[in-house]
């Protein structure tokens, strides 16, 4: 246990006082990664790194820190891997007409932030993707296009 501060003697240096004698006694020789330079020291930081290593490190998912407009737009987005999880057509369904819910709700409430352009999801639609997932695994793509394969010239906003 550490003793009070002497009052003849400035807190910087009674604290640096405290840290020589603790590294003379030895309680410092065993720390993982002595010796070793700190990571990413010379990597430009911005003001939000710290946020982003916190939410690495602590596995957050990323919908759970966004605005409802846009995490509503990520689970759109994530909406087929989440239905593949999934083992019965009515727990798709009900997950399809929750998100639709939470999105009509979102498009008549008061838009404070980014506004929500995201359009509902047909359930049908999803069910019947979410099926043949089931029954037809995906086809696995040639890795290099075949002489009759075509490649489309088009853009879709969107895609």
């Amino acid at each position: 246990m550490t003793t009070r501060k002497p009052a003849h003697v400035s807190f910087p240096d009674w604290v640096e006082g405290q840290i020589v004698a603790t590294e003379r006694a030895g309680a410092f020789d065993n720390l993982a990664g002595k010796g070793k330079p700190i990571p990413g020291l010379g990597r430009p930081r911005h003001d939000m790194e710290w946020v982003a290593s916190y939410l690495r490190r602590e596995e957050v998912a990323v919908a759970g820190v966004l605005p409802p407009q846009l995490a509503l737009a990520k689970e759109v987005e994530d909406l087929a891997a989440t239905v593949a999880k999934l083992h019965s057509e009515a727990a798709v369904r009900a997950l399809v007409n929750d998100l639709n819910a939470r999105i009509s709700a979102a498009k008549l409430a008061p838009q404070d932030g980014p506004t929500v352009r995201v359009r509902t999801v047909d359930a049908d639609a999803v069910v019947t993707a979410w099926r043949d997932g089931r029954t037809n695994p995906a086809p696995l793509r040639p890795s290099t296009p075949g002489p009759s394969a075509k490649r489309s010239r088009r853009w879709f906003r969107g895609r």
